[in-house]
């Protein structure tokens, strides 16, 4: 296990949370007492079985790790089960991202550049404002944004540094002009720190915890008047990254730029793996916006990819 993880993380994965489902493994396969290097089917169905309130989402990872730690045995020549194919497949999700109006993303600023301090969070008037304008304007997952140093953020050129992203890549950001300068007044107001600070720090000088900055967008959003749908059903503040690719998207569709050149540019700027990451949300925006594919398909042919059965 410990050489699959390993070939994982050289091909660039973090492998984080699949390593620590494959611990839980090994200490069961421990107790099961087998007598060679071999996983059997009758004993790893027995642990990829669906435990009591346990979500199709957790079962799915268990399967997929395992999985995957099987075809690596095979492949080193030890018999191994490999879990079938139909195991991993989890239903069809229902959920849609909640893309937020231009006018709802202006009533969101207008309440976070509403925030008074806290005894608990003294900073978060300053701080909070341009964390959501960096969720929208940049399309930036929140763990990015949270996690940017002092040293990540040339203000001189106008570029932040995310490090260490999803699949393990760093990027470069150039934020537009208006949003920079923000951040330059941002910075003024902080005064001189250390490059390894945090640029947004929390009130312990550490990062903002992800359920933190949750629970002040969900006190936005209240005041604001969006509706939410309740925890995990949006909107979340994941979606403002999915406003921010849709809107940009639906922005050139009207303009009749190349789609075709645009995608993956958005692509890099977002820090997708490939494009198919990115095709998605041309689905998403000709379902909002059923005119876009007329437009779109007489100027550049199908560039908006069919769903299956549509």
């Amino acid at each position: 296990m410990e050489q699959f993880v390993q070939e994982k993380q050289a091909c660039g994965y973090r492998y984080g949370e699949p390593a620590r489902l494959l611990a839980r493994f090994d200490r069961f396969l421990c107790n099961e007492a087998l007598s060679q290097c071999e996983l059997p089917r009758s004993i790893s169905r027995k642990w990829l079985a669906k435990q009591p309130h346990e979500s199709e989402g957790t079962q799915y990872h268990r399967i997929c790790a395992v999985r995957q730690f099987a075809l690596y045995l095979c492949r080193l020549g030890y018999p191994a089960d490999v879990p079938d194919r139909s195991l991993t497949t989890r239903g069809a999700s229902s959920f849609s991202p909640r893309i937020l109006t231009h006018a709802e993303i202006k009533r969101l600023f207008d309440a976070v550049d509403k925030l008074t301090p806290t005894a608990r969070s003294p900073m978060r008037h300053l701080i909070m404002p341009e964390v959501f304008r960096l969720l929208y304007g940049c399309g930036f997952r929140l763990g990015e944004v949270l996690h940017l140093r002092v040293a990540d953020v040339d203000l001189d050129r106008g570029v932040l540094t995310v490090r260490e992203a999803k699949f393990g890549k760093d990027r470069l950001v150039p934020p537009a002009l208006p949003l920079v300068q923000r951040l330059r007044t941002y910075a003024e107001v902080m005064g001189d720190r250390s490059p390894d600070a945090y640029f947004f720090p929390s009130p312990s000088d550490g990062p903002w915890s992800l359920s933190a900055v949750y629970w002040v967008f969900r006190g936005l959003l209240l005041r604001c008047g969006i509706a939410h749908a309740g925890r995990g059903k949006g909107p979340r503040v994941h979606d403002l990254r999915h406003a921010f690719a849709a809107h940009a998207l639906l922005r050139w569709c009207r303009e009749g730029a190349d789609l075709d050149a645009k995608l993956p540019v958005l692509a890099t700027y977002m820090g997708h793996r490939s494009l198919a990451g990115t095709q998605r949300y041309l689905h998403l925006i000709v379902e909002l916006f059923p005119e876009i594919t007329v437009r779109t398909n007489a100027a550049f042919g199908d560039v908006i990819p069919r769903r299956n059965g549509s």
